[in-house]
């Protein structure tokens, strides 16, 4: 058990943009967001969509015909049955600028400091020191601030208010989206009659479904259940993860936004799920090629040099007789971070491993980054040769930095197969768009 008295009692908000991509994009049409039959889809290889996921759908597109992110295209109604659903591109740059917009009325409420973006549609706001400046309640304060967003924006949002983070965001994603009002405030004091009232544990942000899995084979079906197991058989088979369950079950968190915590990178790496699946060899090494510069060119950046680099490969679910479903290696290599020494140990991997499987995903990581003070020569080629090397790769960060990815790039990136410069062009992996600026 805790005591309550000891725990932080905060005023925190987490605040949502409901729908946020779906909305955005029912604003730009002049559309009511809580109104429109919308849905976002990720992809559009051909006129109908072909097998494009749906980022985010409106409220009523939810309600009327089921819709769910990352559902499939192909899943959903027919035109004859739906003839009032509407499909549209993605414009990630859109998104990105009206979510800096709602971040820029966050600011008049609380300092930097206090408020975190969790994600382009949630941010935490630390209330503590400034609700009382706005407003009698923070109830009131929270309503005050939807209100703006609203009249600004055009966009709806969802608040929680708790005493810590956790109870903010379970207010939120529990209580706020199903009231009136769309707020919601949990304190300590009710947690008896709001979090352990909760039956699927899978609601619960931090437990998804192999974690719940796992507690109900300890007979854990629910937050009551958790609340009222032995921490010390919690900690013995979850670890720190056990100890940190049985805290959310009580309401426990003691994290306060304004101490930021900055992990230390330990790695750089990119990947890339494949529009096709994928057989020649020779474009699989193109895209191989592509992301292992992408990849040197981001620790060139940090002046970084990788001691290791690793390959993840994921073979196609339709290939015939398929026993494997993909591969990961890794290799220990001298440190470098340019670009032909990468790709070159990327390659040999990746001929070592591949027997001709079709594939679907590819991913290069490079780690055990040290920083890049020296240049580790070799005796096959001249000094003067491999420096130029090494010059020739930051001169093309540079313009690429400058004027963008596309300005310059190798000729083997216009072959059939080859993805760099289609995707230099998205913005998070889906269409940037330009369309409403």
């Amino acid at each position: 058990m805790y005591d309550y008295r000891y725990e932080p009692h905060r005023v925190v908000f987490m605040i949502d943009n409901k729908s946020f991509f779906a909305s955005c994009e029912a604003l730009e049409l002049g559309l009511n967001p809580m109104k429109a039959v919308l849905a976002v889809v990720s992809h559009q290889p051909d006129s109908k969509y072909g097998s494009g996921l749906i980022m985010a759908a409106s409220p009523l597109a939810k309600a009327k015909y089921g819709l769910t992110n990352v559902m499939r295209v192909r899943d959903l109604p027919n035109k004859r049955d739906a003839p009032d659903l509407l499909l549209v591109d993605p414009h990630m740059n859109l998104y990105i600028k009206r979510s800096m917009q709602v971040l820029d009325i966050f600011r008049k409420y609380a300092a930097e400091e206090d408020i975190h973006a969790y994600s382009i549609d949630e941010s935490m706001i630390d209330m503590t020191k400034s609700w009382h400046l706005f407003g009698d309640d923070p109830y009131l304060v929270a309503r005050k601030i939807q209100l703006e967003i609203k009249k600004k924006l055009g966009l709806y949002t969802t608040c929680g208010i708790g005493e810590n983070p956790l109870l903010a965001k379970l207010a939120m994603d529990i209580s706020a989206k199903h009231r009136r009002s769309m707020i919601a405030y949990w304190h300590y004091i009710d947690v008896p009659d709001t979090i352990w009232q909760i039956n699927d544990m899978e609601e619960v942000w931090g437990i998804g479904h192999r974690t719940a899995r796992h507690l109900h084979r300890f007979h854990i079906n629910n937050m009551y259940e958790l609340a009222h197991t032995d921490p010390a058989i919690l900690k013995k088979e979850f670890g720190v993860i056990g100890e940190q369950l049985f805290a959310m079950s009580w309401g426990v968190d003691r994290s306060i936004i304004s101490q930021k915590y900055f992990p230390q990178m330990k790695n750089y790496g990119n990947s890339q799920i494949l529009t096709r699946d994928y057989t020649v060899q020779r474009e699989i090494e193109i895209v191989l090629r592509e992301i292992g510069e992408q990849v040197a060119a981001r620790i060139r950046a940090h002046r970084l040099q990788a001691e290791c680099v690793s390959l993840f490969v994921w073979f196609s679910k339709y290939q015939p007789n398929g026993e494997r479903s993909g591969f990961s290696v890794q290799r220990k290599i001298c440190p470098t971070n340019e670009n032909d020494a990468i790709v070159q140990e990327i390659l040999a991997l990746f001929r070592q491993n591949w027997r001709g499987e079709a594939v679907r995903a590819l991913g290069i990581t490079c780690s055990q980054l040290i920083p890049d003070r020296y240049q580790q020569l070799t005796f096959l080629v001249s000094p003067s040769a491999q420096i130029k090397k090494h010059q020739v790769d930051q001169t093309i960060d540079e313009i690429r930095q400058k004027y963008g990815f596309s300005s310059l790039v190798k000729a083997s990136s216009l072959l059939e197969g080859a993805t760099a410069i289609q995707r230099s062009s998205l913005v998070g992996g889906h269409n940037g768009g330009n369309a409403y600026e």
